[in-house]
Formats: structure tokens, C-alpha cells, sequence
């Protein structure tokens, strides 16, 4: 009998699903308590914060999204310890089992109770203004240690039994340069978990332990018998390897990070070997990845699978929580790498990593599945600016603005998106009020996205004029490498920051800056990355070039350059040429090289590759 069968025999269909959908329920109103009553730009408006419910066994329920794990509080406090009011706190990277990346992510745990036992956790996790360190903001895109990035807390008990600890919070908003928001962000989160705690309680209390525990079992045997079935026999058998890389690290000149994955994949798992990464980076950019046996990492990697499903439509139905753990095996390198750096490693912009293994993860699944993957996407990185307001009071604005998704076999990539789901940009609105800047566009990067078949979608353009001095930071990779284009699409464009450009002072920015000086009246320049193209784009229908030329997201000479499409103007609106758009293509096609790879990298790649143009990996 399999676990589907058994699923049916012992569960309750409709239990099943009235459990899940509260579930769904509770996250999000944990998540929208969080929204409405905390202060900071960071989680109020950007929404870069999640929540999660996972069983009394630490096992993650819900699918919408990722998030922390409850395993470094369960360890340091056992489940018998623990009483109704209690909240648990910590922020530690190299404490948390994975489930943190850097220290301005706080993560408050509540634990649930029947009968007076823990049967379940409701936990909430965000990126905080300021938890102190080195430089406004806690990601000192300069440091060697962990100690420069700010406050490191194991998890404690910020809550006992419904009574704030008042020491400790005292302790962290006083190394905070933002304390009010702090404290009042903490405050949101502690009360909303405690709220969904309440709500869960409830559903034990009218279906009871037994039952509900049941469809807890049912709900995580079902997502391990969907990816199974629907997902890894689309996979065929046998051993791939692909890897990226990250650029630099702020410390040492660029060079290429790599980060590699060997997939193995048998009748029933995959098997994620990721052997031949390189040696932990002097700069902020590491990952403690290892800890619980990648558990963390197997549930960040797992939504790139969903894009084998069958339909668009599908592959949005499809939760990843802890039932997807089984299917997924990993081998680690030795402490020492990027994926298992050895305390005090600094990690703060460790987004270098999990990104872009998200893109290696995606990339080593095309070369098994003939490309029907979609190309790569950078969609974090942190732009700013601080100083002092005209009352002299210190602000700091950090923002994460998206970029372009990859080309698809099926469809273009989208424009400006976020890989945090319902995150966005700050408000100008909002912004322009609090912070002495005014926002002079926000809008699509022209021609970023990368040229293909099915294009890559675009990242911003944003220009910000600063009406005090100020200083600029940013967090951010692929200015030199791009993000990747496959099957004949080519890479999009990298990431760009232009401070007064056409000005007396025009600089170009590195992607790791902490407090670039920029004067009253200068501006700064943004264009986030575009995504890779898919497929290639001489095979574009002509109308959809004509429409992105039309609706301005591709130039007419990229149009020409790229797509070989040649136009006319008629009464303002771009006509084809037919003629001499067939024999452009067929020009364009003849002097391509025979042996081209599988992956374009963009022409960034040969500079900090000796002159090569791809590596070994990148042909089938």
C-alpha cells in the first residue's frame, strides 16, 4: 500500500482540507497583524518578513512560502520547558541550524498548546532596519567577521509567560541605531504569533489532537507523493553538473565564487553533492547551509522544481513544506566553503549564495531536462542611502528592489519581481515624506532583459536626487556577470549604479558599497538586472518584437542587434521590414559560431575568466 493509500484510508478528506486551508488562514493573518502594526520601511511597506507553522516534530506545514526553522529552539529549550505566553527569540547565524542568514533577520517562535503540551509552532522572521554593528543598516559590506555585522542572540525567551523580558530588549534596541523600530517591529511580531498561536489552539480544541495531528501527517505524505509523482518522473535518471558564481566579496578583487551542485537523480530522490564549491569568502558573502542535514536549504531550493510541472496553471498549486524533504539527499563539502564557513565568517550579504543556488540548482535541471527550465533571475539587493535629515535626526532608507525573471520555453520572463512573495518597492509617497530625496522616476531598464525566444523580463530604472548630502549603500551582485540565458537565449544585463550621471561628478558604483559620499542635488541612478533569455531570439515572432518595441521595454537598435528585425516608422509606430529583416537573420545566423554552449553568461564573464567566454559546464 502506498503512502497515498494510506493517506486516504486513515485521513478524513475533508478534514484535510479544512485544516490546510486554516493553516493558510493563520499565516496570513499572522502575516497581515505583522503589515499593519509594525513601524519600519522594511516591514511595513517592503513586507520582507515571513511567517510559518510547523508541527510539535518541527516540521514546516504550510507551502506558501519559506521560512526559519523552530529546530535551534527546541534545542536549546526543550518542549517540556516551555509554558503558554512564552516567545523565543534569536538572530544568531551560526546558532540557528541554517534558518537564519544574516543578523538583521529576527525570528520571534511561539509555541502552541493543548491539554497543556506543545503540539505546534507559529513563528515569524524579517529583515530589521539596524540590529548596531559596523555600519547602518547591520551589512558591513567591508567585514571579515562576524562580530562587525551586529547583536549575535542565541535563542532566549523573550516572552515568559506572557512578560516581556525587559533586559534583553533593552539590551538589543540599545545596539540598534533605529531602537524605536526595533522595538516596535519585535512588538508586532511577538503579538501576531502569539495571535495565530490563539487561533491554532482553536482548531485543536473542535477536531482534537488525533485528528489534527492526522492531517498534519496527510498534508506533508501528500506533497511527497505530488513531487514524486508529478515532479521528479519528469527528471531522467542519471548525474548532471552545473555551476555560477558570485562575483566578489568586498574584500578581495572580483574573482568567480563558485558554487556547484553534482545532481544525482535515481527512480525516487535527487541527490544534491555540492562538492567543488569554493573556500569560504574573506567578505560577507557565506552561507551556513550545512546544519540539520541542509534542511533549510532543501525547502529554499525546492520551489525551482515546480517548474516542471505540467501547466503553468499546476505548478502554482504547488505548496512546498516538509513533505518535500524526503525526496531531497545532500552532500556537503568539508567546513571551510562558501556553504560551510567555520565561525566568525562574516555572512551579512550571504544572498550572494542562496540566490544564485537557486540559479544553479535551475541550471543543472535544464541540462537534465533539455532546457525546459527557465533562465536565471537576480531578484535582491539592497540600495540605500543615510544621514541626516534637516533636523538633524539620523534616517537610513534601505529599499530591496526586484529584477527581471528568466525567459521560460512558454513565455517571457516578468518585469520587477521579488523572490520574497508580496514583497515590493517602498511607496514614493511614502518615501519623499520621510526622507529628504525626491523620486524622480521609477520605471522599467530599457532593453535589460535578456534577448531570446522568450525574452527575460526587465529590472527597474530608479533615479533618486538628494536634496541633503547623504551617503549611498548598496548590496548587490551581478554587476560584472549577468544573469545567465540558456538554449540560445542570451544573458540580460547586469546590475548598474550611476551616481550624477551627466554630471560634473559621474561615478560608477561597485555592487558592495557602504557610505558613498553624494552631494545635495546630485542623482543616483539605479537599474536592477535583467533576466536571462530563453531561446534563441532570431526565432522571436516578429510582432512581439514589434509590441516591446512599441510599448518601450526593447530599443529599435537592440530590436535590430539582437533580434535581427529591422523597422520603419509609420505615423509613429514601428513596422517590420520583412525583407530586410529575413536576410538580417539570415546574416546574423551565419556568422554564429558552430559550438555554441548550452548557457549565455554575458560578456562580463570572460573578464574575471582569463578571456574564456563560458566554462566547461555550461555545454551539455
Amino acid at each position: 500500500m502506498s503512502a497515498a493509500d494510506t493517506i486516504r484510508d486513515t485521513v478524513d478528506p475533508v478534514l484535510l482540507e479544512i485544516v490546510q486551508g486554516t493553516l493558510a488562514s493563520i499565516e496570513q493573518e499572522v502575516e497581515t497583524a505583522i503589515a499593519r502594526t509594525s513601524r519600519s520601511p522594511m516591514i511595513r511597506d517592503a513586507h520582507d518578513f515571513r511567517a510559518g507553522i510547523h508541527d510539535r516534530r518541527l516540521r514546516k506545514l504550510t507551502g506558501r512560502s519559506y521560512s526559519a526553522l523552530v529546530q535551534p529552539v527546541a534545542r536549546d529549550f526543550p518542549l517540556e520547558t516551555m509554558r503558554p505566553g512564552d516567545v523565543f527569540f534569536h538572530n544568531d547565524v551560526y546558532e540557528s541550524e541554517g534558518g537564519i542568514g544574516h543578523l538583521p533577520d529576527l525570528c520571534v517562535t511561539v509555541p502552541v498548546f493543548h491539554d497543556g503540551e506543545v503540539v505546534a509552532f507559529v513563528q515569524a522572521f524579517g529583515h530589521h532596519d539596524d540590529i548596531g554593528g559596523a555600519c547602518p543598516g547591520s551589512m558591513p559590506s567591508g567585514a571579515t567577521s562576524v562580530y562587525e555585522e551586529g547583536l549575535m542572540v542565541p535563542p532566549i525567551k523573550l516572552w515568559d509567560q506572557g512578560v516581556p523580558n525587559e533586559a534583553a530588549l533593552r539590551i538589543m534596541t540599545r545596539n540598534s541605531r533605529m531602537p524605536d523600530s526595533l522595538a516596535a517591529d519585535l512588538d508586532a511580531e511577538c503579538s501576531a504569533c502569539l495571535m495565530g498561536a490563539r487561533r491554532l489552539s482553536e482548531l485543536f480544541e473542535r477536531y482534537g489532537r488525533s485528528a489534527v495531528e492526522s492531517c498534519f501527517e496527510g498534508l506533508l505524505q501528500r506533497t511527497t507523493e505530488t513531487y514524486r509523482r508529478e515532479i521528479l518522473t519528469k527528471i531522467p535518471d542519471g548525474t548532471y553538473v552545473w555551476e555560477d558564481y558570485a562575483e566578489h566579496d568586498g574584500v578581495d578583487e572580483p574573482k568567480l565564487h563558485t558554487q556547484r551542485i553534482t545532481l544525482t537523480k535515481t527512480p525516487d530522490k535527487l541527490h544534491i553533492d555540492f562538492t567543488g564549491t569554493s573556500p569560504q569568502a574573506k567578505g560577507p558573502i557565506n552561507h551556513c547551509g550545512d546544519y540539520a542535514d541542509g534542511n533549510f536549504l532543501k525547502k529554499w531550493l525546492a520551489p525551482i522544481l515546480r517548474n516542471l510541472a505540467d501547466t503553468p496553471e499546476r505548478m502554482a498549486e504547488l505548496d512546498v513544506n516538509e513533505g518535500i524533504v524526503p525526496l531531497i539527499d545532500m552532500t556537503f563539502p568539508p567546513k571551510g566553503t562558501l556553504l560551510t564557513p567555520e565561525f566568525p565568517a562574516p555572512t551579512n550579504a550571504r544572498t550572494f549564495v542562496i540566490l544564485r543556488l537557486l540559479g544553479v540548482f535551475a541550471g543543472v535541471l535544464a541540462k537534465a531536462v533539455d532546457g525546459r527550465m527557465p533562465a536565471d533571475q537576480e531578484t535582491i539587493r539592497y540600495t540605500g542611502v543615510h544621514g541626516r535629515d534637516a533636523d538633524g535626526k539620523h534616517y537610513l532608507m534601505r529599499e530591496v528592489l526586484g529584477g527581471g525573471s528568466g525567459g521560460r520555453y512558454y513565455s517571457d520572463g516578468e518585469d520587477t519581481i521579488h523572490v520574497v512573495p508580496d514583497s515590493r518597492n517602498l511607496p514614493t509617497e511614502f518615501t519623499e515624506s520621510r526622507f529628504p530625496f525626491r523620486v524622480e522616476r521609477l520605471g522599467l531598464a530599457v532593453d535589460s532583459g535578456g534577448p531570446g525566444e522568450f525574452r527575460g523580463g526587465l529590472g527597474y530604472e530608479k533615479h533618486i536626487r538628494m536634496l541633503r548630502e547623504a551617503s549611498f549603500m548598496s548590496i548587490a551582485d551581478r554587476t560584472i556577470l549577468s544573469c545567465w540565458g540558456v538554449r540560445g537565449g542570451h544573458a540580460g544585463r547586469p546590475f548598474q549604479v550611476t551616481i550624477d550621471p551627466g554630471g560634473p561628478n559621474e561615478r560608477e558604483m561597485d555592487g558592495l558599497v557602504d557610505d558613498e559620499p553624494v552631494q545635495a542635488g546630485e542623482v543616483i541612478r539605479i537599474r536592477t538586472t535583467g533576466g536571462g533569455g530563453w531561446g534563441d531570439p532570431l526565432d522571436r515572432e516578429v510582432w512581439r518584437v514589434a509590441r516591446d518595441v512599441r510599448w518601450g521595454k526593447v530599443s529599435a537598435d537592440a530590436a535590430k542587434d539582437d533580434y535581427g528585425v529591422v523597422f520603419t516608422w509609420v505615423d509613429g509606430e514601428p513596422v517590420a521590414d520583412e525583407t530586410a529583416t529575413t536576410e538580417l537573420r539570415a546574416e546574423l545566423r551565419a556568422k554564429r559560431p558552430s559550438d555554441a554552449p548550452f548557457f549565455d553568461r554575458g560578456a562580463g564573464f570572460a573578464t574575471l575568466a582569463g578571456g574564456a567566454n563560458f566554462a566547461e559546464v555550461d555545454r551539455l
